[in-house]
């Protein structure tokens, strides 16, 4: 089973009330070979939400206590993504998922990639908390953007 951010299955969950849907991800849950998670919700927040970055780090310094992740208006918003992170960890490993695949830039799913923490638009490379705790617990984390290469992987004869 794949687990995708629920943004990418077109679910309005952004913190700014949008999705962002892939076809191949629709295709994916049509054929009942995807479920949908968005870690943020599972951690408490709402929609539409304050956009939030983390500071000090990525994703692993959250999770390690050296970073925070903050909202634009200055709040303190880590615990929400730390609860988050381990509550799709507890559904990844509900539906034994082999791979999760994650909304590239998110301080929550970014797998490569996250904002530098200013709220400046400036990325950086580093993963969010939920990327972080996921591959800390050993399971494949990927962006959207690494998908269809992947999908080709699992697809060829020479596994």
């Amino acid at each position: 089973m794949i687990i995708v951010s629920s943004c990418l299955a077109g679910m309005k969950v952004r913190y700014n009330g949008t999705a962002c849907l892939d076809e191949t991800i629709q295709k994916l849950l049509d054929n009942n070979q995807a479920v949908a998670v968005c870690p943020e919700l599972l951690g408490g927040f709402s929609t539409p939400r304050e956009p939030a970055e983390i500071v000090g780090g990525d994703g692993d310094a959250v999770l390690d206590g050296t970073a925070m992740v903050i909202d634009r208006l200055g709040n303190d918003v880590t615990g929400m993504y730390i609860q988050g992170a381990y509550e799709a960890l507890e559904q990844a490993r509900k539906v034994e998922a082999t791979i999760v695949v994650l909304k590239e830039n998110s301080p929550s799913c970014g797998s490569s990639m996250i904002y530098n923490g200013t709220f400046s638009g400036l990325k950086i490379p580093g993963q969010g908390v939920t990327s972080a705790l996921l591959r800390r617990s050993g399971i494949e984390v990927i962006s959207e953007e690494q998908l269809a290469s992947r999908l080709e992987q699992l697809d060829s004869p020479e596994k």
